[in-house]
């Protein structure tokens, strides 16, 4: 990392969780840390990662990750998460995470990263597609029972 007081580590314990719930309450604002555990829990017996990027102590940035396989995509990484605490953006800090994905996707033998991004969420588009050379190639649907 650039900055020595900056680093990225993967959130293994119930406690580093608990401390990340603010961030990605930001990003999935339906949650409540009682289910975003319960949730987390079951993720992460499905292979579900989640990194951090830690500056001074404190987690400003997050990405939920884990490998798939498909027969669309083969093997690749697939990113449910990538938020930066509101007070924390335009540092550049979405980018080193995304960065860090890229890298470890690559030595995990991965062929692509994929992720969705809310239909809304124009600024993220810009992000990946402008800043990350993501291709826009499909739709993403679902039906709510």
């Amino acid at each position: 990392m650039e900055n020595s007081a900056e680093q990225i580590v993967e959130l293994k314990t119930m406690e580093q969780w608990k401390e990340a719930f603010p961030v990605m309450n930001q990003l999935r604002t339906d949650l409540v840390e009682t289910s975003y555990l319960d949730l987390l829990h079951e993720m992460a017996k499905d292979g579900y990662r989640l990194f951090a990027l830690v500056k001074d102590d404190m987690i400003v940035a997050l990405a939920g990750i884990s490998i798939r396989v498909n027969f669309y995509n083969k093997r690749h990484v697939f990113v449910y998460d990538l938020v930066t605490d509101a007070s924390h953006r335009s540092h550049g800090y979405g980018g080193k995470l995304l960065n860090f994905i890229h890298h470890w996707a690559s030595e995990n033998g991965a062929k692509y990263v994929a992720l969705e991004s809310g239909i809304q969420r124009t600024d993220a588009h810009r992000f990946y597609e402008k800043k990350f050379e993501y291709d826009k190639w499909c739709f993403s649907f679902r039906k709510t029972f």
